[in-house]
């Protein structure tokens, strides 16, 4: 896959995020060596993996799973959004 601007204006938009234009060639080469180490995972030989492959013995650690409903954390998470209501974040329609 090539990263040229296109695509780097189609992130942009899907991400509601702005790349001035003095970074976007820097932008365009550090996303492109990203891409080239992910296409280098591809070439390793996981055949003889099981699926359910893991370095960590035991399996994943997980933490306990509990809901807080405290007001104030979602209020200071709101505040920092760029367009809120009604406790919901107002983002772009991406799907035209």
């Amino acid at each position: 896959m090539k990263i040229d601007n296109q695509l780097l204006s189609n992130l942009e938009k899907l991400s509601n995020l702005y790349v001035a234009d003095e970074k976007r060639e820097e932008i365009i080469s550090q996303l492109s060596d990203i891409l080239a180490y992910v296409e280098n995972l591809s070439e390793l030989d996981t055949s003889r993996l099981d699926s359910y492959f893991s370095t960590l013995s035991g399996g994943t650690p997980l933490r306990d799973d509990v809901p807080s409903s405290s007001k104030e954390i979602s209020d200071s998470i709101l505040k920092n959004a760029p367009k809120s209501e009604d406790n919901f974040f107002i983002v772009p329609a991406i799907i035209e």
